[in-house]
């Protein structure tokens, strides 16, 4: 007898279904399929992420053991690990990035309101790129150096509640800083870079569109100083300048005035020279919205260590995009049924409750609320007393 929904039907019915069919009918995702539909396949690739599976065989079998289940959770189709590969070799990855931008543009209305460490009205973005190893004789077409193939994954993260609004999927070879050209500058906010997305001529494109930055300058970098304004040393501020660039085309690229600010940790033992059209915060609050910027590089670490984008389930271009699509669509997914349900949980716990009750018929915050445990003792004796004289 059914006795309620199982924990992977929960989890699916926080997604917008209705959105993820119009994202198929816009690429004819279903176009002739009788059997394993685009939701299927997501539904397994979720299965797959959730619980850790290393290979199409390890889901083909764990699900086969759940084929009774299979229809409540709401896969149709059957799964068979040559069904799964022809999907995400065959179906075009661009499904899934649509409906992953439709769950984070969900999660970022959710996460608008959060504080991220800094009293600041701005939206604060961090801009970073990770590598993404790949064995290049299986991965011919993702050539990076003359042995060794990788991917390039780039991520703009919202520091409010660290949800990347973009991400774009590129070969190894793509410079970092080529994907400012892709970015849509918002204006009011403010972007942290490292020194890999120094460029004159990119920076002011994003002060022509009144967007702010804070980037670390390259050692390289000739500025020419204009005035110096007065900072307090003793929390390791050196110096709060108003420069110009000083070489001939640097300035011909960037003709307005920039902000220095330099700033030492001495524990560290690490200098910070930063560059920055925001003139009105403080050189101390410049400096710590710069140190956030590692939340972008903790986001590249959690997502490599606790979701499938490393180890791949086809070697094609296609079904890689689409393996790290339904990643990042599942690392939403997890964010926004933590702030739906208010939960205090991380989102590494919640994923390992998930991973060991996603068949339990149980409502889905009993699962994940917090309960001790503890052992009652009654007063009357339940086992027999043997040694009664």
């Amino acid at each position: 007898m059914n006795q309620g929904k199982s924990i992977f039907s929960q989890i699916m019915d926080f997604l917008p279904k209705h959105k993820f069919r119009q994202c198929v009918n816009r690429y004819g995702g279903n176009y002739r399929v009788r059997s394993f539909t685009c939701f299927d396949q997501f539904m397994c690739m979720a299965f797959a992420q959730l619980t850790y599976r290393e290979s199409l065989r390890d889901i083909e079998c764990c699900l086969r053991a759940m084929r009774e289940k299979l229809y409540h959770i709401g896969i149709r189709g059957k799964v068979s690990r040559s069904t799964i590969a022809y999907a995400n070799e065959n179906r075009d990855w661009r499904i899934y990035c649509d409906f992953a931008q439709i769950l984070i543009h969900q999660a970022r209305k959710l996460y608008a309101n959060d504080d991220f460490g800094l009293q600041l009205q701005e939206t604060v973005y961090a801009l970073d790129a990770t590598i993404i190893d790949l064995c290049l004789s299986l991965f011919p077409w993702a050539r990076y150096r003359k042995t060794t193939g990788a991917i390039k994954l780039h991520a703009l993260l919202d520091l409010k509640g660290n949800i990347p609004s973009f991400i774009a999927i590129t070969k190894g070879k793509v410079h970092e800083v080529n994907i400012l050209d892709e970015l849509i500058p918002e204006a009011g906010a403010i972007y942290i870079m490292d020194r890999g997305y120094f460029d004159f001529q990119r920076l002011y494109i994003l002060h022509q569109c009144s967007s702010f930055f804070v980037v670390r300058a390259k050692a390289s970098a000739s500025l020419q100083r204009l005035y110096s304004m007065p900072v307090d040393k003793s929390c390791g501020l050196k110096c709060d300048q108003i420069v110009l660039p000083a070489a001939f085309y640097a300035r011909k690229n960037y003709s307005d005035k920039l902000r220095r600010v330099v700033f030492v940790d001495e524990d560290k033992d690490i200098r910070l020279n930063l560059l920055t059209n925001q003139m009105r915060l403080p050189a101390l609050t410049i400096a710590e919205l710069y140190r956030c910027r590692w939340q972008v590089e903790l986001f590249f670490k959690w997502i490599k260590q606790h979701l499938r984008i490393k180890a791949f389930y086809g070697t094609s271009e296609n079904a890689v995009k689409t393996q790290i699509w339904i990643a990042i669509s599942m690392y939403v997914l997890v964010a926004i049924i933590k702030k739906q349900l208010k939960l205090d949980l991380s989102l590494y716990t919640i994923l390992q409750i998930f991973s060991i009750t996603l068949f339990e018929k149980m409502p889905i915050l009993q699962a994940l609320t917090e309960t001790d445990y503890k052992n009652k003792i009654t007063s009357r004796h339940i086992q027999l007393n043997l040694f009664e004289s």
